[in-house]
């Protein structure tokens, strides 16, 4: 299918399981996309399957949806526009304040988690009878492990949470999808070599991805901050701002840095020190307009890709055990991979156990998740990985995000700091 074609299929069906879910459902935009395009989905298969269509309905679905390249559409394409519009409403100087905080969960506990989710999944494949090797189970670990950044911006915003927790959450996923990939990165070049990537390597590799993600952020950022101060049409500053994430998100391809951690980098220059000073009333009005369209517009259109990429996932009985298996798993592992480090930061503020269990069931998967799973090479592995990801990520997003404000009781005042108070981990 031409690729305008394509993009049409994709933002009609947006178009349409929107109006669909404002006029009836009444669930957030992005959930209830996601759960319409699921039920359509799984009704032209089963409908195909009982011979309702004799033409080949089925078929030309499974090649439309094939035509997609899910992982160079999210982690290419959407990722980097995303991440700068939830970035430029990040409030930097309370980010700063919790940035040790932030780093540590980003860091730390992307990599603790995919330790206990892959040495979990390991033990729990092999008594179903799957044996897939440790290190593969690591990569599964790897690409489940961070939180997607685009579910919960959306999600959380309307979770009516204190600014300082939303901050933390928000703050974290920006940057653990990014440390997340190369995680991911680096144990994908593990297995392929059969074991074969040295230490150094891994190091080198870190720092280059991570580290110079940063630093290129920085210096886009400022670069991006000085053309916008010197001027003043919001016409132009935006064409500044989108050239900022598309050739930035290019370049750092280009030289081997994280996209996604150099696009928050500068998004957060920009939406701090770059709205304050380098803007006037009405350039920051439109800037705001233009960014929060695109943010719904490819919210929408991405929660719908995930709903229709079901059809692409093997529904084998015990590849869907695995799944199931693997919600537990996933939710387990964060909870320690968020409450370890959170003992040691509470030698010097106290972490109360609500918190904990907040940032533990917001930390939604989505698309970035997806997206790996898809990216692996052909083979029996692949398809569990991506039937196991699928149903975490349907029930995270389904379940999880619908469920946040019940979990959050706001019995505080909202952007205070009450909720860290009390029974401390």
């Amino acid at each position: 299918m031409h690729l305008f074609n394509l993009v049409a299929v994709v933002i009609t069906l947006s178009a349409l399981f929107g109006y669909v879910n404002h006029r009836t459902i009444g669930l957030p935009t992005t959930i209830g996309v996601m759960l319409i395009s699921i039920i359509v989905s799984l009704g032209l298969v089963v409908l195909a399957k009982m011979g309702t269509f004799g033409l080949g309905f089925e078929q030309q679905w499974v090649d439309i949806v094939k035509n997609i390249d899910f992982n160079k559409t999210m982690l290419v394409g959407m990722l980097g526009f995303l991440l700068f519009a939830g970035a430029l409403h990040i409030e930097l100087n309370e980010l700063m304040k919790l940035k040790w905080e932030v780093a540590i969960f980003a860091t730390v506990g992307v990599a603790l988690s995919t330790v206990l989710v892959g040495t979990l999944s390991y033990i729990g494949l092999s008594l179903l009878d799957l044996n897939i090797p440790l290190m593969d189970c690591m990569m599964f670990g790897a690409l489940i492990s961070p939180t997607d950044p685009v579910s919960v911006l959306g999600i959380v915003r309307e979770a009516g949470l204190p600014k300082s927790m939303e901050t933390r959450i928000t703050g974290e996923s920006l940057f653990n999808d990014g440390v997340g990939v190369v995680v991911f990165t680096v144990m994908l070049g593990i297995v392929s070599g059969g074991g074969k990537v040295t230490a150094g390597e891994v190091s080198l590799l870190l720092a280059k991805e991570a580290v110079g993600g940063v630093v290129l952020g920085l210096v886009l950022g400022w670069s991006a901050y000085a053309i916008l101060k010197s001027i003043d049409n919001y016409t132009v500053e935006i064409l500044v701002t989108l050239s900022l994430v598309t050739g930035g998100f290019s370049l750092a391809s280009l030289l081997g840095t994280s996209g996604p951690i150099t696009i928050v980098v500068a998004g957060l220059l920009i939406g701090s020190r770059g709205r304050e000073f380098a803007m006037s009333e009405k350039t920051r009005r439109n800037l705001d307009t233009f960014w929060q369209v695109i943010d719904e517009i490819l919210n929408a259109v991405l929660f719908v890709l995930i709903g229709i990429e079901l059809i692409v996932v093997t529904l084998k009985v015990e590849y869907l055990i695995a799944g199931l298996i693997s919600i537990p798993v996933v939710l387990l592992a964060r909870l320690i991979s968020i409450g370890a480090p959170a003992c040691l930061l509470s030698l010097r503020k106290k972490f109360s156990t609500r918190l904990l269990k907040i940032m533990t069931w917001g930390g939604l998967r989505g698309g970035i998740s997806v997206a790996l799973a898809l990216s692996l090479p052909v083979g029996t592995e692949r398809d569990i990985f991506i039937t196991m990801t699928y149903t975490v990520v349907v029930f995270s997003i389904l379940f999880q995000g619908l469920t946040i404000k019940r979990i959050f009781k706001p019995d505080v005042e909202p952007d205070s700091d009450k909720v860290m108070e009390g029974r401390s981990v």
